[in-house]
């Protein structure tokens, strides 16, 4: 079965830095795309970057482009999700997941997901 598992978020004053790991399973790495997204309290999940293994595409969401970074380490079946000069508006649980194809930035088009992980910047 398919695993997801994210480690890596904490507490963080503003201005810091961050890198979020997801090490995937079950799953045939090269053939998927893999996104992290994150949830705000009151607030609906949403999309921050993605990476396709094929072509090794990325894209990042225009609020984080600059400041976070995704990749991937293919051997390892883990993407990476740099976040530097973090905000107080980063703070938020944030999730890894995978589909089938590029490119999603909807949660509701992503088949699988991590439990999540905490990332709080103070001010």
């Amino acid at each position: 079965q398919v695993q997801l598992v994210e480690s890596g978020g904490g507490l963080v004053q503003a201005g810091g830095s961050l890198r979020l790991s997801c090490a995937a399973s079950g799953l045939t790495f090269s053939s998927y795309a893999m996104g992290w997204f994150r949830q705000a309290p009151g607030k609906e999940r949403e999309f921050v970057a993605a990476i396709k293994w094929n072509g090794g595409n990325t894209y990042e969401e225009d609020s984080v482009e600059g400041r976070f970074t995704i990749s991937g380490d293919n051997a390892k079946n883990t993407v990476y999700l740099e976040m530097n000069s973090l905000k107080p508006e980063d703070t938020a649980v944030y999730y890894c997941a995978a589909r089938r194809s590029w490119l999603g930035v909807r949660a509701k088009e992503y088949d699988y997901w991590g439990q999540g992980t905490q990332v709080t910047v103070s001010s």
